[in-house]
C-alpha cells in the first residue's frame, strides 16, 4: 500500500523485488487533507511533503527547513510525512521531529480508528505496532507552548538530497528562570528504531540551562542511551560524536 512510492519504488527499480500486488492511496478522498486547529496540525497520511512543509515550517522554521532538504522537489512533490513513518525506517527524517513534538499516529482497520504516540509505534527495525489490516490514515502535531524551544538537526553525507547519518530532535520547556521543565530528546540513526534519549531527559530535567554538571550527566546518559553501529553511512563512532554534538 503506498501513496507516494518514494521508497517502495526503489523496491523495484534497484533491488528488483516482485511485488505481485500494489494499491495507490495517494488520491483517496480525504487522505491528503492538512488542517490547522490552532493546537495542532492534522495531516492526512497521503499528504505530500510540499503540502504540509508550510504547516510544520509554522510551528518552528527548523521543520520546514527539514523537509527541504528531503529528497528532491520530485520527491518532496510525491512522497508523504505518513509514508516516511508508515515505512518504519530508522533514518526516515520526520520520526525523530515527531517523537520530540509528542505526535501521534492514527491507524484504521474497517470502521475501527485508534490513535498512539508516534514513538510507540516503532517496535524494532522493520516491526511496527500495526495490526493485520491496519493502515496509518493520519498524524496529529501539537504545537509548541509558551517556554518550548525545539529544534532539529539532520547530519548527511550531502547536505541536500541524501539520507540521514544521524538525525537529531529536541524540544525543551524552559521556565523564566532558565529552568528546564521537561526535555523530549530523539535521535534517527542510533538505534533499530527512532527512538527517545530518556536517560538524557531524566539527566536534563529540572537542570538550569547554565548547570555544566547536569549537562556533563546528560552527555554520560547518551551514551547509555544508545549504542548505534557501523554501517555505510557512519560508524558507530562518528554516530555516538556526532549525537554528543547535537545536543551540546
Amino acid at each position: 500500500i503506498v501513496a507516494g512510492a518514494t521508497d517502495v519504488g526503489l523496491w523495484i527499480t534497484k533491488q528488483l523485488r516482485d511485488l505481485p500486488k500494489i494499491i495507490h492511496v495517494g488520491r483517496a478522498r480525504g487522505l491528503d487533507h492538512v488542517a490547522d486547529t490552532g493546537l495542532e496540525v492534522m495531516i492526512g497520511a497521503a499528504a505530500t511533503y510540499a503540502t504540509v512543509e508550510p504547516y510544520l515550517r509554522a510551528i518552528d522554521p527548523d521543520l520546514g527547513e527539514l523537509l527541504r532538504r528531503l529528497g528532491s522537489k520530485q520527491v518532496r512533490a510525491s512522497g508523504t510525512v505518513g509514508g516516511n513513518v508508515a515505512n518504519g525506517s530508522p533514518i526516515g527524517d520526520t520520526p525523530p521531529a515527531l517523537i520530540a513534538l509528542g505526535a501521534s499516529v492514527e491507524l484504521r482497520k474497517g470502521r475501527r480508528v485508534r490513535s498512539m504516540p508516534v514513538e510507540d509505534f516503532f517496535v524494532d527495525y522493520g516491526k511496527q505496532s500495526r495490526e493485520k489490516g491496519e493502515l496509518v490514515v493520519g498524524l496529529v502535531v501539537p504545537k509548541l507552548a509558551d517556554g518550548q524551544v525545539f529544534r532539529c538537526y539532520k547530519v548527511s553525507k550531502r547536505f541536500d538530497q541524501d539520507i540521514s547519518s544521524v538525525m537529531g530532535a529536541f524540544r525543551f520547556t524552559v521556565g523564566e528562570d532558565g529552568k528546564i521543565a521537561e526535555a523530549r530528546i530523539a535521535y534517527g540513526g542510533m538505534a533499530a528504531t527512532p527512538k527517545r534519549a530518556k536517560r538524557v531527559e531524566v539527566a536534563l530535567k529540572g537542570a538550569l540551562l547554565r548547570d555544566s554538571r547536569a549537562w556533563a550527566q546528560a552527555f554520560a546518559a547518551l551514551r547509555e542511551d544508545f549504542a548505534p553501529i557501523d554501517d555505510h553511512r557512519a560508524s558507530a563512532r562518528y554516530r555516538g560524536e556526532t549525537a554528543h554534538a547535537l545536543l551540546g
